[in-house]
């Protein structure tokens, strides 16, 4: 007689859904984009340029946005190019950056990179545009503050030399 064992193997599944939120996605982008030769900056509009010049920061979100589905990812940016840069080779290194490194950290394909270039500079241009209002008047209460200080001495070498 054969007795017919039914053995079953019961794996333990562990249900569940992992979810990105856009900004996680904008970040990993963000700061994956350093390393692009010939960009100069990711440009997120208006305000979000008008706050940059009143306050330094460093927010690697701004002018990324993006569509983040189940499996796939699409991006948009505006960004701003450097002078005598190819720009097609600098939209195609965007896009192989953006692709790996969003596939590598969170394995979703992106499926679309959409890049609006909305700028030509110098990297000199660009970096007299990045000093803000508070750059400014930091400098100013610095600049102030030793022309007070050189006045002080002076006055009081003045007053020394009276006694």
């Amino acid at each position: 007689m054969v007795e017919n064992v039914n053995t079953k193997t019961q794996k333990n599944e562990i249900k569940g859904k992992l979810v990105y939120e856009d900004k996680v996605i904008q970040k990993i982008i963000g700061m994956a984009l350093d390393s692009v030769d010939g960009l100069l900056a990711v440009d997120g509009g208006f305000f979000s340029n008008l706050t940059d010049k009143l306050i330094n920061t460093d927010n690697v979100t701004t002018g990324v946005s993006v569509e983040v589905g189940q499996k796939q990812v699409a991006v948009d940016l505006k960004i701003i190019a450097e002078y005598e840069k190819n720009i097609p080779k600098i939209y195609e290194e965007i896009k192989k950056i953006i692709s790996d490194e969003v596939a590598h950290m969170t394995d979703l394909d992106v499926i679309e990179v959409n890049v609006d270039v909305i700028d030509v500079k110098t990297k000199a241009q660009q970096e007299a545009d990045e000093v803000s209002v508070q750059d400014r008047i930091t400098q100013a209460t610095q600049s102030s503050e030793a022309s007070l200080n050189t006045t002080k001495s002076e006055e009081k070498d003045k007053t020394q030399r009276v006694k």
